[in-house]
C-alpha cells in the first residue's frame, strides 16, 4: 500500500481541490447528472468543513504515491463522541485500500479528540460507502439526527 495519510488544514489548497472533487462525486450522483459549478459551490459553502479542524475535528488527505487521491474528515458532535464525514478516494485509486485507510485515520483522529464512538450518516445511493463502513465494523442504527441527505445511519466503538 502506498498511501500515506495526513492532517491538514481545510483551506490548504490540496483540501480545498479534493473537498470540491469530493462535492462533485455526491452531488452527481444525488442529481443522477453531472452536477453545475454553482451546485458544488453552493454544496460547499452550505459544509464548509470549517469544523474540521483543531480543536473541534481533523480533516485528513490521503496520498497515493504522492498524488492527493482521497479524504476524510471527523468533528466532535458530543462529548466522547465524532462525526465521521467527507470519505472520498477518487475514482483511479478505488480498491487500492485507500478508503480503510482514510477512516482508520479518521477514526484516530477522533480518539485523540477524546471520542469513544463514531457515528456518520449517509445516502442510500452511496452503496460502495455503506459497504466499506459495514467491512468497518459499523452497524446500521436507528436515525440520530435528520439531515435531509442522510437515509441510512452508522456507528461504531471506539476502543
Amino acid at each position: 500500500m502506498n498511501w500515506k495519510i495526513t492532517q491538514i488544514d481545510v483551506a490548504h489548497p490540496d483540501a480545498v481541490a479534493i473537498m470540491r472533487e469530493y462535492m462533485d462525486e455526491v452531488a452527481s450522483r444525488y442529481y443522477g447528472r453531472q452536477a453545475t459549478e454553482a451546485e458544488i459551490d453552493q454544496g460547499i459553502a452550505d459544509e464548509p468543513g470549517t469544523d474540521l479542524m483543531a480543536p473541534t475535528g481533523a480533516f485528513l488527505v490521503g496520498r497515493r504515491d504522492g498524488v492527493v487521491a482521497g479524504c476524510a474528515g471527523t468533528r466532535v458532535a458530543a462529548p466522547g463522541v465524532s462525526e465521521l464525514t467527507k470519505v472520498f478516494v477518487k475514482h483511479a485509486h478505488r480498491g487500492s485500500g485507500g478508503g480503510p485507510a482514510l477512516v482508520t485515520a479518521a477514526e484516530d483522529a477522533a480518539r485523540r479528540l477524546g471520542s469513544r464512538l463514531m457515528r456518520l450518516d449517509t445516502r442510500h445511493d452511496l452503496v460502495e460507502a455503506r459497504a466499506l463502513y459495514a467491512k468497518l465494523g459499523y452497524a446500521e442504527v436507528e436515525p440520530f439526527n435528520d439531515d435531509k441527505y442522510a437515509e441510512h445511519w452508522f456507528e461504531k466503538a471506539l476502543s
